[in-house]
């Protein structure tokens, strides 16, 4: 473990809403996705970033945020869907400091699940995750991956699927 608050929550909480996981070790310095799916032989398709966004509210609100977990060879639909959804004017991905503080984890390990309690983040999940037999998403912590079916997603509680949420990154040979 790599000491990051929430690790233990992570384990915790899936074995508490009966998923069906596998953890797999992770050497910190390749958790970011494109060196990951490649040293460890994952297929992007099977890869999801779980992504941080944030709001900018109205005046006298607190900003707004949303964990969003989309496929790897899918973009974030940030100004768009993402904006949208929040009711903001702008929308932007969260600073690493931010995902952090309301996360307890370092990006290129957050998950949804295990969030520490009261962080009140919606979970979107784009609709395409679902069409995956298996998927990998972060570990709580950069030193570690989860791989589980993608339904396990939608045991959380605030996960909703949402048609839209990211698209299709072309391939360079289009």
């Amino acid at each position: 473990m790599s000491g990051i608050t929430g690790s233990d929550l992570v384990l915790d909480e899936l074995i508490d809403l009966g998923v069906d996981y596998e953890v797999m070790p992770c050497d910190p310095t390749l958790a970011d996705t494109a060196n990951f799916c490649s040293s460890y032989g994952i297929d992007p398709s099977d890869s999801v970033n779980a992504i941080l966004v944030a709001g900018k509210a109205r005046e006298g609100q607190d900003r707004l945020y949303a964990l969003c977990l989309v496929l790897a060879t899918h973009r974030l639909d940030v100004n768009g869907t993402v904006r949208e959804r929040l009711g903001s004017r702008k929308a932007s991905f969260a600073s690493a400091e931010e995902t952090i503080h309301l996360t307890g984890m370092q990006i290129g390990g957050v998950t949804p699940f295990g969030l520490p309690e009261g962080a009140d983040i919606p979970i979107w999940v784009d609709k395409d995750v679902l069409t995956r037999d298996r998927i990998v998403v972060g570990g709580g912590s950069r030193d570690r991956k989860l791989l589980l079916p993608p339904i396990g997603l939608l045991a959380l509680p605030s996960a909703q699927i949402i048609d839209g949420l990211a698209r299709v990154v072309p391939s360079p040979e289009n």
